[in-house]
């Protein structure tokens, strides 16, 4: 059993910073790509930033130059750094992974429980 562990969320004001966390544990071979979506209240679930496992990493637009993705495969942990927020940015984050828990079995993709940012004006 694979479970996603996240940590880091809370009420900031615009202009300040806040880093997640998400770690996974269980049974874990590799993991491909981690990744950070958002969703806000009343809208779909988008993707804020992924990065696979050779490190080459993807942004969405409207946090490009404010968010940096990191990860640490040994510890099996995500992080999204997020600087100069802005009330729009206020949403529940989920961290996602996409997996292997054998060598020769295939990827599944695993969520986390969601932690709450909020941005005040």
């Amino acid at each position: 059993q694979v479970q996603l562990v996240e940590s880091g969320g809370g009420l900031v004001q615009a202009g300040e910073s806040l880093k997640l966390s998400c770690a996974a544990s269980g049974s874990i071979f590799s993991i491909n790509v981690m990744s950070w979506y958002r969703q806000a209240p009343g809208k779909q679930r988008e993707l804020v930033a992924s990065i696979i496992s050779g490190g080459t990493t993807n942004y969405a637009d409207s946090v490009k130059g404010r968010f940096t993705i990191s990860r640490d495969n040994a510890k099996n942990t995500v992080y999204l750094q997020m600087n100069s927020l802005k009330p729009e940015d206020t949403a529940v984050y989920y961290c996602n992974m996409n997996l292997k828990i054998r060598v020769a079995g295939p990827n599944y993709s695993y969520w986390g429980q969601g932690t709450q940012v909020t941005v005040s004006s």
